[in-house]
């Protein structure tokens, strides 16, 4: 024979409580739960009742019924559970906190967990878990660096305006250099990964020259247009400027965003450009090179193929560059550009605050 059900008679003001606990969706699920097993009961339905149309084992439902007829509200709340009791206090935390934010180590630049563990009598272990909880990472520092050009808020301004509403009937073209891309040969061959080990290869390379990557990165399409040069001149960003010339259908104009690299600025491009005014420039503000999108495929190109080659000469290099090359513009993906030039200078407005109210 089972115990038989507890009577639940409900207060009133319990019940306002059992009702919104019941109702809310921000309610956790568990405690909605057992809130509605006690409402059912002050209304008279039986505990088997309850079971068969929430779909509930009976022992569940009297078990509610009979922990809030003992304890009323507390009943319904889960107990402790069983365990060691916590040693680290809130203050203990919070000590933590606060001596990695405000303070550094004697004869060092930033804190460890040993340290920080010395310090504040405190284990390495229990350290490390307040840091990974509140996201601190004192052993990691980023770079940053703010533009100075006169002319930054137009320029900014400007380029993202083509990213985001490009002209009509024109063609928006990210241009620039990576340079000195240097064919690296490994001293011995790459040892292939196996199961449960990267790939590895030796320390010590021989040096076979360099090359220069000229692309033009179409912000609509994605495709590139790119060119392998062995100097890196006037005259050959001028040959590219040519090739990019002959790529684009005569009845659109050309809107190029480049750097202030010198050698944009010659002579012999300036005629160059007067000779063919469907193109425009728009220059990114000094140290602002993130604004070009090109960027991000050098960074792809380098990531994907030159950071882990193995090339023997130049020539080697080069129909690597140009392979990836043709793979990219098979499948040419666009990068996205989702910031508005005012998210820009916000975010720009709020790292000045910071690097000026920040301790020297």
């Amino acid at each position: 024979m089972g115990r038989s059900a507890a009577t639940v008679v409900v207060k009133d003001q319990d019940r306002l409580v059992l009702e919104g606990w019941a109702s809310r969706r921000k309610t956790a699920q568990a405690l909605a739960l057992r809130a509605r097993i006690v409402l059912r009961a002050a209304a008279g339905v039986s505990a088997t009742q309850t079971a068969s149309q929430m779909q509930l084992h009976l022992q569940t439902v009297g078990k509610w019924r009979r922990r809030y007829a003992e304890r009323g509200l507390d009943g319904l709340l889960d107990e402790p559970r069983p365990g060691q009791p916590r040693k680290i206090s809130d203050g203990d935390v919070e000590r933590v906190i606060v001596r990695t934010l405000e303070s550094k180590p004697a004869g060092a630049t930033h804190w460890s967990t040993r340290s920080m563990a010395q310090a504040t009598g405190l284990n390495q272990t229990a350290i490390s878990r307040i840091w990974r909880a509140f996201a601190l990472q004192p052993h990691r520092q980023e770079n940053f660096k703010l533009s100075r050009d006169p002319l930054f808020i137009d320029k900014v301004r400007d380029i993202v305006g083509l990213y985001l509403n490009p002209p009509d009937r024109a063609l928006v073209l990210c241009v620039d250099e990576k340079s000195q891309i240097q064919a690296l040969e490994r001293t011995a061959p790459l040892l292939p990964m196996p199961p449960g080990r990267a790939e590895r290869r030796a320390h010590d390379y021989l040096r076979h020259g360099t090359t220069s990557l000229f692309a033009a990165l179409d912000t609509r399409t994605g495709k590139v247009i790119g060119q392998v040069h062995r100097r890196h001149r006037s005259a050959e960003f001028r040959s590219f400027l040519a090739a990019i010339d002959a790529n684009v259908p005569p009845e659109l104009e050309v809107h190029l965003v480049m750097d202030n690299y010198a050698t944009h600025k010659t002579d012999a491009i300036r005629r160059w450009l007067v000779q063919h005014p469907r193109f425009q420039i728009h220059f990114t503000p000094t140290s602002a090179s993130w604004l070009n999108q090109v960027e991000r495929f050098f960074a792809a190109l380098t990531e994907k193929q030159i950071r882990r080659g193995s090339f023997r000469s130049t020539k080697e290099l080069e129909a690597a560059i140009r392979q990836y090359l043709e793979h990219h513009n098979a499948q040419p993906k666009p990068f996205v550009w989702t910031k508005s030039a005012d998210d820009i200078l916000d975010a720009v407005a709020q790292y000045c605050r910071r690097t000026n109210d920040s301790p020297h």
